[in-house]
């Protein structure tokens, strides 16, 4: 399975993240699954693509020749593919990726994010989308999202689709149950990883927002 990894790139976060980055790229590796990322060698986008080649797996980078400098790119990925703009650094990660999982992480991150999310949410695609947050960096997104549910802007389905995880391997798990056929599923995979078989049909009007 390639599983898409979006992550943070600053260098003025906390370390648990890293380590967090860190561990998510070697159990991936361990489950033989390969890396797709953002091409970047610092941060976490460094850590998890480092520790997933140490573990034995096939690693592919995405970067934009703009952010090269920036982000200072992955040159010992297997695949490092540089392009000329955001929208198709963003258009080869999704192409390469069978689900996504997102860690903590900044506007770059959130921006990925709901960018996969909405499209999931509008039958775009029919990949996992999976955020592991631990450590709940994400809560006021949580809460922002549960709101807009309550004022009607969000259906209850779409928020659904959204899959959360606290560990390492909750959030493999679901990404593994979640992109397999039905009959494979693992039984107790749980209730988020079977809302990720079925996404919700967009409504008219939310596919007219969605354009």
């Amino acid at each position: 399975m390639n599983i898409c990894v979006y992550c943070a790139s600053s260098s003025a976060i906390d370390a648990a993240h890293v380590e967090l980055a860190a561990r998510t790229g070697a159990e991936l590796a361990r489950r033989g699954h390969t890396l797709v990322s953002g091409g970047g060698s610092v941060s976490c986008m460094g850590a998890v693509a480092r520790a997933a080649r140490a573990g034995g797996a096939h690693t592919i980078g995405v970067i934009p020749r703009a952010l090269l400098a920036l982000e200072v790119s992955d040159t010992d990925a297997d695949e490092l593919i540089v392009t000329d703009t955001m929208r198709e650094r963003k258009a080869l990660m999704d192409a390469r990726a069978d689900g996504f999982l997102a860690l903590p992480g900044g506007l770059g991150t959130l921006e990925e994010l709901l960018e996969i999310w909405v499209a999931r949410v509008l039958s775009l695609h029919t990949k996992p989308v999976v955020v592991l947050d631990p450590g709940g960096v994400f809560g006021h997104l949580r809460l922002l999202v549960d709101g807009l549910v309550e004022s009607g802007f969000v259906r209850p389905v779409a928020r659904d689709t959204l899959i959360w995880a606290d560990s390492v391997d909750e959030a493999l798990d679901h990404l593994e149950a979640a992109a397999a056929p039905p009959s494979t599923v693992p039984a107790g995979a749980g209730a988020g990883a079977a809302a990720g078989t079925a996404p919700p049909q967009p409504t008219d009007r939310e596919i007219i927002e969605g354009d």
